[in-house]
């Protein structure tokens, strides 16, 4: 994590320059001032961690600092010292909102001590406000992702040898083929595990909410900025942040994100002095960035930002001996959130997971699984549970010109072919030209080998 900034507010030079000496050397980022009034200004206070003042001054005391600070910046944590200590005073600062309340001369371990544990405190409840914002569920973490299969394993070598570094991870593989899973899974395994891991879907985030929810705001910077917030990146500082669906990201944003990871710090919304941060960065896509990147819609520097290490996540169909394994998970976790005694997959209903081409991925599997178990009346899941589109059509036809089959299969490549040859060779257009997405685009052309 970064060092933590403290503004240190006393009218005495000589105690604030002692004091300042006294935290410089035990790890902080120190800024002084001489007065309220000086305290109060915005390249003070922007990027504070928080602030230690005396009460007595020339002038406004520290109460009534304390007390403007609280209007302004309610999250920010304030120690308030005095050579004049008093019950009454003592209580009286503390319920203006004061963290804590020392004696002068100030003990430098106490000081110290603090200010670390008041800075911790504010941090753990940013990480419980984004959790309870976000209607997050805690999941275990360091659980490996399950799979046996060939392609799965080199997934997991890749994931396995870049988590303990810090650098950034490209994730990409088709909708539903566990990126956030595996990304957490980094977070667990990696020298972050025990700082927060934050999850930003960016095509889920209203384009004139983007810079707000990424770099947070100070209140009153824009209509509707009723309180502070703290931005995503804030949030993250010495942990991980995964931006999800990261294609979709502005592109007037992206320059800003991009700044973060060459520089470590930003400006939030109505700020004039940047904030520092820690973060590691994870990216997934189910879109090709490298065409983005292209046609101009993906900034080619932040590409290459994310792109240190990129790991494929292969699609189902093209790891089918994990299937079984998946499943039985699934039904483990169905059935005791059910309340029901499911405990197997009928051999009919196994075979016909195999042969099914999964468009949907391990989510798919998992929300079959999830209707299997409500509706199935056996302690095993069958096939009349399941939904019809698993086994309508998935039985293999004759290889013959006569097969309906391959009379589709063979116009299937030609439309595929053509669209192609109409777009340049671009997918996105071909994609639009076909009327479906690039994911389907994807497995069609995996599906006639026309990658």
């Amino acid at each position: 994590m970064k060092n933590a900034s403290v503004l240190l507010v006393d009218d005495e030079a000589y105690v604030r320059k002692s004091l300042a000496a006294v935290l410089s050397r035990r790890g902080f980022d120190v800024k002084t001032a001489a007065s309220v009034d000086e305290a109060l200004q915005a390249s003070l206070l922007d990027g504070l961690d928080a602030v230690v003042t005396d009460l007595r001054m020339q002038g406004a005391d520290g109460l009534q600092l304390l007390r403007k600070l609280k209007d302004s910046e309610p999250d920010l944590p304030v120690v308030v010292l005095t050579a004049h200590g008093s019950v009454s005073s003592a209580v009286e600062c503390l319920k203006a909102g004061a963290s804590d309340f020392l004696q002068k001369p100030t003990d430098p371990e106490e000081l110290t001590l603090v200010l670390r544990r008041a800075i911790e405190n504010t941090q753990m409840r940013r990480e419980w406000e984004y959790l309870r914002d976000a209607h997050t569920n805690a999941k275990p973490g360091g659980v490996r992702p399950l799979g046996g299969s060939r392609p799965w394993r080199k997934v997991m070598e890749m994931v396995e040898a870049v988590a303990p570094t810090d650098s950034s991870v490209l994730l990409q593989g088709e909708s539903g083929t566990g990126k956030e899973v595996v990304a957490n899974y980094i977070h667990q395994i990696s020298r972050r595990r025990e700082r927060p891991f934050v999850r930003v879907n960016c095509a889920a985030i209203p384009g004139e909410l983007f810079e707000s929810e990424f770099f947070g705001h100070r209140k009153g910077a824009f209509t509707g900025a009723l309180t502070e917030r703290q931005g995503r990146f804030r949030v993250a500082d010495g942990g991980t942040l995964l931006l999800d669906e990261v294609a979709s990201m502005p592109e007037a944003l992206q320059a800003k994100v991009l700044r973060v990871l060459q520089d470590g710090e930003f400006e939030r919304v109505g700020d004039s002095v940047s904030t520092r941060v820690d973060v590691r960065i994870l990216a997934a896509t189910n879109s090709d960035l490298s065409e983005a990147c292209e046609s101009g819609q993906f900034r080619r520097d932040l590409f290459f930002r994310l792109n240190v290490v990129t790991i494929s996540l292969p699609p189902l169909r093209e790891r089918v001996e994990d299937i079984e394994e998946l499943a039985e998970a699934f039904l483990k976790e169905f059935s005791l959130k059910v309340g029901k005694l499911v405990t197997g997959l009928a051999p009919e209903t196994l075979q016909t997971f195999c042969q099914y081409s999964w468009p949907g991925n391990v989510r798919e599997l998992r929300n079959v699984i999830e209707r299997g178990v409500i509706l199935e009346k056996q302690t095993q899941l069958k096939l009349e549970s399941l939904p019809s589109n698993l086994f309508e059509g998935e039985a293999p036809a004759e290889d013959s010109d006569m097969s309906l089959r391959s009379r589709l299969a063979r116009e299937e490549k030609r439309l595929l072919l053509q669209a192609l040859e109409e777009a340049d060779g671009v997918r996105r257009v071909a994609a639009r030209i076909l009327g479906i997405d690039e994911r389907n685009l994807s497995y069609y052309l995996k599906k006639h080998d026309l990658n």
